[in-house]
């Protein structure tokens, strides 16, 4: 199939949990990548060997092992860098996952009655949530663009939401629920041209796409390390550095102060003063190690086999009688996960049918109820590859699906 990896079963043997046999003897068929992805051994063995022999904490300890564990820490810093197209290391900020990293701009960018904030309506609820509650802080008023009915973001009142007014425009690059991919570059200099901040949430981006901050001109970038092949417990907030030294600190210990009496406190520069305490030391090494790995292999590359991969899927499940895609139809413009109906059949008793098959999906609201709701409905099952699925794999899910329909009697 045109776009695939070309090595794509020398990368599956990269994963040792693609070799797992199930209960009742069924080999896993996992496609559930845009909940969590699974673990290339490097990153394994790069975090075991962290732990067998370079273990300490860092910035504080003057032994060896202390001055390894920096090094390994930092070193990190500079591999998600590199991976962002980052102009200074000084604009990654370690954070425990996207979720807290959208909390610290929420909890740090200074908002007042009479901005607004605008977001979207596909968002996940990490990046509509936080807002609300910035919002209702500062008495300021929460704004969204909605959804046209194929999934793309309605920006037909884009110049009456986005004016003069707005602090903030935040929005994610690739849709969890719908896939959709949205135009992120024009969102950026639509906020940048009224003087407000881009957030971008590149949670379901940053595993399938090349990002580079720079090209698209955005001024904070957040997403997760479990979703590109590194563990969980380690997330990443880019942010330009003079705005990120604007911002002030979200949380207050160890480690992100210059000086501190017991009268006052003065604090570090980014990225350390947003890194308050002991941080997810081997996570970070960790990350690192996942995000040279998706490097080597090639995002470019990942992202031909996600489309190819996608649009084989798009059309098996077209083969399935009764069921809808939500979302766009065009494998060209939308990423790896793909949500979609059963008629007659509820979205978890489909998950448990295909999971007796092997096969791993996710069914639920997906963390994405206001799209759910403007579709008319409260959950739905979701499919979502990454650069280690197979044609095959997406054989065993249609063929799970023509299943249950059969289980369920339904039609």
């Amino acid at each position: 199939m045109e776009g695939l990896l070309p090595d794509l079963d020398v990368i599956r043997k990269d994963f040792p949990i693609l070799e797992r046999t199930l209960a009742g003897g069924v080999p896993l068929v996992y496609l559930d990548s845009a909940n969590t992805s699974q673990k290339p051994q490097v990153v394994i063995d790069t975090m075991v060997d962290h732990l067998e022999r370079h273990n300490a904490n860092i910035a504080r300890a003057m032994h060896q092992l202390g001055a390894e564990a920096t090094e390994a820490y930092e070193g990190a810093r500079d591999q998600v860098a590199a991976f962002l197209n980052a102009p200074s290391r000084n604009e990654v900020v370690f954070t425990k996952n996207a979720t807290e990293a959208l909390n610290l701009l929420a909890r740090t960018i200074e908002l007042a009655p009479g901005d607004n904030v605008v977001i979207t309506e596909m968002e996940h609820h990490s990046n509509i949530v936080s807002w609300q509650l910035a919002c209702e802080r500062a008495g300021a008023e929460l704004r969204w663009f909605g959804l046209t009915d194929d999934g793309r973001l309605d920006l037909g009142n884009a110049d009456q939401l986005v004016d003069e007014n707005t602090k903030v425009v935040a929005f994610t690059w690739v849709s969890n629920m719908l896939g959709t991919i949205n135009p992120v570059t024009d969102l950026c200099a639509r906020a940048k041209a009224v003087g407000a901040w881009s957030v971008i949430d590149a949670s379901q981006a940053a595993p399938q796409l090349p990002v580079d901050v720079q090209a698209v001109d955005c001024d904070f970038l957040v997403f997760t390390g479990h979703k590109v092949c590194g563990p969980t417990g380690i997330g990443v907030l880019w942010g330009r550095e003079a705005l990120l030294n604007e911002l002030p600190p979200f949380h207050g210990g160890g480690e992100m102060i210059e000086t501190v009496t017991m009268a006052r406190s003065t604090y570090a520069k980014a990225p350390h003063r947003f890194e308050a305490g002991t941080p997810p030391i081997v996570e970070a090494v960790g990350l690192g190690a996942a995000v040279d790995y998706l490097g080597h292999v090639g995002l470019e590359a990942i992202h031909r086999h996600e489309q190819a991969i996608t649009a084989y899927a798009l059309e098996g499940l077209q083969s399935v009688p009764g069921l809808t895609v939500l979302g766009p139809l065009d494998a060209a413009e939308r990423g790896g996960a793909i949500s979609f109906e059963l008629d007659g059949v509820h979205p978890h008793d489909i998950a448990q049918v295909l999971d007796s098959r092997g096969v791993a999906v996710r069914a639920g609201h997906h963390c994405a109820k206001p799209a759910h709701a403007r579709y008319g409905v409260q959950s739905s099952t979701r499919m979502s590859s990454y650069l280690y699925t197979t044609p095959a794999e997406i054989d065993a899910l249609v063929e799970g699906l023509h299943h249950t329909r059969s289980y369920f009697k339904v039609g």
